[in-house]
């Protein structure tokens, strides 16, 4: 028993280890904006703004190629002429 610590001296150096992590952490860059609300708000309304201009794009991609497909559909009539019209309008729009 001469060669192990007593209980309390591992209990004091789990305690200081568990210190020394908690302050790393309160360190870290994500707990620092979330500890300060002008830059937790800031942080929220720029990851907005990234994620309804990421949404439009892709929704403004996705759909055109949706509609430049439908419209290459010739033999449907129904589709076909809808996508067509659809494509034409888009043309003079751009125009």
């Amino acid at each position: 028993m001469a060669d192990q610590t007593p209980p309390t001296d591992a209990l004091a150096e789990e305690i200081r280890a568990l210190r020394a992590e908690v302050a790393r952490l309160n360190s870290h860059r994500f707990v620092r904006i979330h500890n300060h609300l002008p830059r937790l708000l800031a942080f929220n309304f720029a990851r907005g703004l990234a994620v309804g201009l990421g949404t439009v794009l892709g929704a403004t991609v996705l759909l055109s190629v949706l509609v430049w497909s439908l419209s290459q559909i010739e033999f449907l009539p129904i589709i076909g002429d809808w996508a067509a019209q659809i494509a034409a309008q888009m043309r003079e729009v751009q125009e």
